[in-house]
């Protein structure tokens, strides 16, 4: 998948955009992201994606589908999506989410951002 558009997906940011009671599962709260970013890719986006979903904390552990990789990161979620995006190279990089210092800091090495409407139902 070297050729698809990297979509990093800050999973924390992301499921708490909406007050749907997430902070009482946040791990179940990222799975039923993953399972939705598993059924329904990157909406808008006719090309291939290769998708993978940074989880933290209490999510850590989360399995990757068919679909969506996961990365738990050991400690900083922002950390290490930063890693991620500097790892890259000259491969495509969407970053999901509103974090604005995550948005300047992945924007300067050169990837795309999209808030977490670009991924929600």
């Amino acid at each position: 998948m070297e050729d698809a558009l990297l979509v990093i997906v800050d999973a924390a940011n992301v499921v708490g955009s909406v007050p749907d009671g997430w902070w009482r599962d946040r791990r179940g709260a990222a799975e039923r992201l993953r399972d939705r970013l598993a059924a329904d890719g990157l909406p808008g986006h006719a090309g291939p994606v290769d998708i993978l979903l940074v989880v933290e904390g209490a999510a850590r552990g989360v399995e990757p589908v068919p679909g969506v990789r996961v990365a738990s990161a050991s400690g900083s979620g922002d950390d290490h999506m930063v890693e991620l995006v500097a790892a890259a190279g000259d491969r495509p990089v969407l970053v999901v989410t509103a974090d604005r210092e995550l948005r300047r800091r992945v924007t300067a090495l050169g990837a795309d951002v999209t808030g977490p409407r670009s991924v929600r139902r």
